[in-house]
């Protein structure tokens, strides 16, 4: 089948190559002439495990090319693929001005029948907005073309992206026109060969779907850090209690660890937009509401125990003097993905606080020089940054910090103090081995 995709970004990239990885011709369009001409010379603009294996591959196969010229693109192919950011308004609802400029431009292009699916996450109501888009352009040529819009919502988790692609949980389709449902089913049908996960459903229940999935799995972040945060106080370990509930088949063990609070391009995003779309249909979603203050609250958690910490009688600056070591900068491992990192918040108050601060990550320094330019100090070794430092603490669970070098990190340390967002280490071994060991909603080596 042919193929185009719009927006060559994190969730159009991943979709290209995947279609072409499936036999299908794909041409990915996007108006950033560096991005275009850096993927056509195999510069991969974002870090996915497997992404630039298999865009080379596809490329030098001929399935998969890229280009800045969307008429061409259009013309050429059935179903025309809008995968372009929807950032947050000031008021938190979804920005659909890529997604309808995209929606115009296939519109004055189109020469047949086309298939335009909504990728990008968008609020309840946009397919119609496309639709209309479309048809206006339409008009405005004085022809009459057919179309049909789909809603098609991804669920790739950064850092598994390819995996969840080419192996779906589920692959969600929003259409009332039963000839475009099979297209559809035929396009993913590859993806679908152990496992027919395809649920075809009207168009708006698709486009609240996805939001509804991500709110869901943002709740259960929030609820497990404040379950955290009172096991502190109560003298329980959030680990055990994690392992209780979690037996229990009606909550499973997923999305229940606790850490310094949700991050990433679409949890914060989503869970602002579902709470704008819920006011535009004059509902009071208090649930997420409450779900947004947790995760902001949650993020200066860290800093906070690290502050009661090593305080100095400077209340303004009470970190004043000391030496900070950051493991972890991206919002999760095995991406390099900043956006809505709790490493921001966490970063910026330690530095506010007066501390100096010193970063690894084995993805993310890239990114986090544009936050923090000169003001922290980076390093590629996760080690390095540990000489004479008053603390190390751990804000992303990078595989490469969950057995490291223990006696290499003490004799480093100014003190052998660890405050450890992500409960990564046991805390009868870390006493046992000399350590101030602060985790996450634990009460371990004589610390909560």
């Amino acid at each position: 089948m042919k193929i185009c995709i719009f927006g060559a970004g994190y969730v159009g990239l991943v979709a290209a190559a995947c279609f072409a990885e499936s036999g299908n011709t794909v041409v990915a369009v996007d108006i950033d002439t560096a991005k275009i001409d850096g993927l056509k010379q195999g510069i991969i603009p974002i870090y996915e495990p497997g992404l630039k294996e298999m865009v080379l591959r596809n490329q030098a196969e001929g399935r998969l090319s890229f280009t800045t010229e969307m008429a061409e693109a259009v013309q050429s192919s059935l179903v025309c693929f809008i995968a372009v950011g929807t950032p947050p308004g000031e008021d938190g609802s979804a920005d659909l001005k890529y997604v309808l400029g995209v929606a115009r431009d296939i519109g004055r292009v189109m020469d047949g029948f086309k298939i335009i699916v909504d990728k990008s996450t968008v609020p309840v109501g946009t397919a119609d907005k496309v639709r209309a888009a479309v048809q206006e352009e339409l008009a405005v040529r004085k022809v009459e073309l057919e179309f049909d819009v789909v809603s098609n919502p991804e669920f790739l988790k950064e850092g598994a992206a390819i995996d969840d692609f080419m192996k779906p949980d589920r692959v969600v389709i929003g259409t009332d026109n039963v000839r475009t449902a099979e297209i559809m089913k035929e396009l993913y049908d590859p993806f679908m060969r152990k496992h027919n996960r395809m649920i075809v459903m009207d168009i708006r229940s698709a486009e609240m779907t996805k939001y509804a999935a991500n709110a869901m799995l943002a709740t259960r972040i929030s609820f497990m850090n404040q379950i955290a945060n009172l096991c502190e106080r109560m003298g329980a370990d959030v680990m055990a209690v994690r392992e209780g509930i979690g037996s229990d088949s009606r909550i499973g063990y997923d999305f229940l660890f606790p850490g310094p609070g949700y991050g990433g391009s679409c949890f914060p995003k989503d869970v602002k937009a579902l709470i704008r779309t819920a006011e535009e249909s004059s509902y009071d979603f208090l649930l997420l509401k409450a779900v947004e203050e947790v995760n902001e609250l949650q993020k200066e958690v860290l800093a906070d125990k690290l502050v009661r910490l090593l305080a100095s009688p400077d209340e303004e600056k009470p970190l004043t003097g000391r030496t900070i070591a950051c493991w972890g900068l991206s919002f999760k491992p095995r991406t390099d993905d900043m956006r809505e990192a709790p490493a921001l918040s966490i970063i910026e108050r330690l530095l506010n606080a007066g501390a100096t601060v010193r970063a690894h990550d084995p993805e993310a320094i890239k990114e986090a020089r544009k936050h923090f330019g000169d003001s922290i100090e980076y390093s590629t070794n996760q080690y390095d940054i540990l000489a004479n430092a008053d603390a190390l603490v751990i804000i992303t669970d990078w595989n490469e910090y969950r057995n490291p070098d223990f006696e290499r990190i003490k004799a480093a340390l100014k003190s052998p103090t660890i405050v450890d967002g992500r409960n990564l280490y046991k805390p009868d071994r870390m006493a046992a081995g000399g350590f101030s060991y602060i985790p996450m909603g634990r009460c371990g080596g004589g610390i909560c």
